[in-house]
């Protein structure tokens, strides 16, 4: 039986990224758990996107998100863009992605292009290009970007964020443990060996 790991995420929190690598590691020996991602946008439009030349994000990376993975060994640096990007056009083509079986990819494809390679996330042309390599067609992922059908299923997922009550990215849910804000190897190891003993 396939045990889930259910996370929900936005493509420029940092804590994200070393969530997912820490998640990864402990599942690496556990082919029969499955990880599914939701979408959460900590700014959708039309609230401001974060500027890494003002205050908030070289304090808050020097002071928390730094030391958090050089502890962990997940190498990422602070991206210039600015403003941010906003993430809703990466959210619709994750709906895409879900839907061609690449979604695990394709989410970390993104995530990565963002905190290790400094690549604009919003921008278009840029989504194209992470998404052929991250196995998906280009030309019907840029048609998704536009079609309704996806913008509805982002809209759908939310929604279920709000339900959720998701107000902290990370938030990671294993079975009835939930779990908000970057968990370790072993604090995920032991909610799936709670969750299948149960």
């Amino acid at each position: 039986m396939t045990a889930q790991i259910h996370v929900w995420s936005d493509y420029v929190c940092p804590f994200c990224l070393i969530a997912d690598e820490l998640i990864e590691r402990a599942i690496s020996d556990r082919p029969d758990v499955e990880v599914v991602h939701h979408a959460h946008e900590l700014r959708p439009r039309p609230a401001p996107t974060l500027r890494p030349e003002d205050p908030y994000l070289p304090d808050i990376w020097q002071r928390a998100v730094y030391p958090m993975a050089r502890r962990h060994e997940v190498p990422m640096r602070l991206p210039t863009i600015s403003p941010q990007p906003y993430t809703e056009l990466a959210f619709r083509g994750a709906q895409y992605a879900l839907e061609q079986n690449r979604a695990d990819v394709y989410h970390r494809r993104v995530m990565t292009a963002f905190f290790r390679e400094n690549l604009d996330i919003g921008d278009r042309v840029v989504l194209a290009r992470l998404a052929e390599e991250a196995g998906l067609d280009p030309a019907g992922y840029t048609a998704a970007l536009d079609d309704q059908e996806y913008a509805e299923r982002h809209r759908q997922a939310l929604a279920e964020s709000v339900r959720m009550d998701i107000g902290v990215v990370p938030t990671i849910i294993i079975g009835t443990r939930r779990i908000e804000g970057v968990a370790t190897e072993g604090v995920i190891r032991r909610a799936l060996h709670e969750t299948s003993a149960a």
